[in-house]
Formats: C-alpha cells, sequence, structure tokens
C-alpha cells in the first residue's frame, strides 16, 4: 500500500471514529442506560432523559494542534 493510500485511510478514521461513537452512545440512551461525558472540566453521568449529575471535577484536556508530536515520557 502506497503512502499516499495509507494517509488517505488515516484521514478518514476522526470522522468515521466519530460517526460510530455517536451512534453508540445514542443506542445505550435508547436503552434506558446513562452514559459518562467530559464537559468543561467536568464528569458527567447522563440520563436517557437528558439530565445530568456531575460526579467529578477534572483538569480541562490539552488542546492539541493537528500535527504535533508530543512525546511522553
Amino acid at each position: 500500500m502506497a503512502d499516499e493510500d495509507i494517509e488517505k485511510l488515516e484521514n478518514t478514521f476522526p470522522a468515521a471514529s466519530g460517526s460510530a461513537f455517536a451512534a453508540a452512545r445514542e443506542q445505550v440512551l435508547e436503552s434506558g442506560q446513562s452514559v459518562f461525558q467530559s464537559e468543561n472540566g467536568s464528569i458527567y453521568e447522563v440520563h436517557p432523559d437528558g439530565s445530568k449529575k456531575l460526579i467529578k471535577r477534572i483538569e480541562p484536556p490539552t488542546v492539541v494542534i493537528p500535527g504535533t508530536k508530543i512525546h511522553i515520557g
């Protein structure tokens, strides 16, 4: 497989994974179960009726510019 082909596939992953995640989240909520979501530095339990319960405050996410390389430990 050529580098160009690999790059094209890699570029489709964010949108495809976002769609799959949204569909799975909706399926869980429709089944009557709740999901956890992070929002504005907090983790919430979101119920099928749309109500939210604060679970924990967390550090806000790290903003990463596409193409940036981050080295971990």
